[in-house]
């Protein structure tokens, strides 16, 4: 019986943010001319900027892969650069299928060739997740004050306004969310001291500990800024391009691709495969509030897109076969 639960748990998993991102697409996409699509990538899309912008995609991900490599040299291991570069093309293409599974399948990958710890590795992977989200924080603050009227009309226009949504509040209502966040908390406290208790567990956590911890002892922490600035840097420049590749976007200049980047960046926090739904939505929204007509909008965010996750693809099987190549690491 409990088999089959966690066999219908990691079902679900998988198939509701699926279904999550294909009903925001279908909500989006209801009333689309999806025929009138080959007619703008063949005759309206400037292809050149479109395939300038596909490097810095591949790019973004090198560096994730080198500074990787750097992150794990404090908890003593030292894996081959290429092969942190391949698990993360794999760790990408893999999180289409499920979401949120390439965090595992890269640090899968590194113990298979490499010999990496898993728990360590993972740690490292916990880290760079932390460094990350500190980044974006903070260039969405810089963001937000730069940008507040467009914003604020963003949250207007979604309905998601700090006082429409405290508006909604009783007193009862803010106790009873109280309460609940007080319960959560002392069931998560609970959950963790009990599962403490095994030796494999306390192994793991302390192996994701000392990985988080690595930071500290990173070697060249220069070149860790490096990495992270230019890991976002090219990510950022991936997409700036492809605004040049549309008559209704070239002109928007480098405050609506900031706003837009950031915004879309926010969006994939949600579960669904790259994104898929949310990122359109969210992308489609602000654009429209920069001008861009509905229908404009719509041909930017699936066809950029998807020429995006089909990178994704190709560099998630390229790693595959170059890593079955290179096999496992000799042992040292």
């Amino acid at each position: 019986m409990a088999e089959q639960r966690k066999i219908v748990s990691g079902v679900v998993k998988i198939v509701m943010p699926i279904l999550l991102g294909a009903a925001i697409l279908y909500w989006m996409y209801r009333d689309f001319d999806f025929r009138s699509i080959s007619d703008v990538m063949l005759h309206e899309m400037d292809w050149t900027w479109m395939l300038l912008s596909m490097p810095f995609g591949a790019l973004a991900q090198m560096f994730r892969g080198w500074r990787w490599q750097q992150t794990l040299e404090p908890v003593g291991e030292h894996p081959r650069a290429m092969t942190c570069i391949n698990s993360i093309f794999m760790s990408y293409a893999a999180s289409l299928v499920v979401p949120r599974i390439g965090e595992f399948t890269r640090c899968g990958v590194l113990r298979q060739y490499d010999g990496v710890s898993f728990p360590k590795s993972l740690g490292t992977v916990v880290t760079e997740r932390a460094i990350d989200s500190l980044l974006v924080l903070l260039v969405t603050a810089v963001v937000l004050l730069w940008q507040m009227t467009v914003f604020g009309t963003f949250f207007q226009k979604t309905g998601t306004s700090i006082d429409t949504i405290l508006a909604g509040f009783s007193l009862t209502g803010y106790l009873v969310t109280a309460v609940c966040a007080v319960a959560a908390l002392l069931l998560l406290h609970f959950l963790l001291r009990r599962l403490s208790i095994y030796n494999k567990v306390r192994a793991t956590l302390g192996g994701i500990w000392q990985g988080v911890m690595s930071l500290r002892s990173v070697r060249n922490k220069p070149l860790f800024i490096f990495y992270t600035l230019a890991i976002w840097g090219s990510y950022f420049i991936h997409y700036y391009l492809t605004f040049f590749c549309f008559d209704a976007t070239a002109h928007l200049g480098l405050s609506c691709a900031l706003v837009t980047f950031i915004v879309g960046s926010i969006a994939v926090i949600v579960p669904t495969p790259n994104g898929a739904g949310p990122w359109h939505f969210a992308v489609k929204t602000m654009l429209i509030l920069y001008g861009v007509a509905d229908q404009q909008a719509l041909y930017f965010v699936l066809i950029v897109h998807t020429l995006q996750t089909m990178l994704v693809v190709l560099l998630g099987i390229y790693a595959w076969i170059a890593q079955g190549f290179m096999g496992k690491k000799a042992a040292s």
